[in-house]
């Protein structure tokens, strides 16, 4: 178990074996997530990024958001306009 000490600055020193295994460097955006009482410390690294490559995607056949909310207006323009 690794550990380490806040300063007097509210600076938190990362171990350099985590810093190593992560991937953090000078200038990595670190997000903290509360999670019930504990404190989740996640690295914004490019491969954090990249696991959320296609988890929006769209199943063959399915229409996007988008594609659902412009059919629904053009809908409503249509009903309004044969008033």
């Amino acid at each position: 178990m690794n550990s380490a000490y806040v300063t007097s600055k509210g600076q938190l020193v990362v171990p350099s074996s985590i810093r190593r295994r992560y991937g953090i460097k000078p200038g990595t955006r670190i997000n903290f997530v509360e999670e019930g009482d504990r404190i989740i410390f996640q690295p914004v690294t490019r491969e954090y990024i990249d696991s959320f490559c296609g988890i929006f995607k769209q199943k063959p056949g399915e229409k996007s958001v988008v594609q659902e909310h412009l059919e629904e207006r053009r809908a409503e323009r249509d009903r309004e306009n044969r008033k």
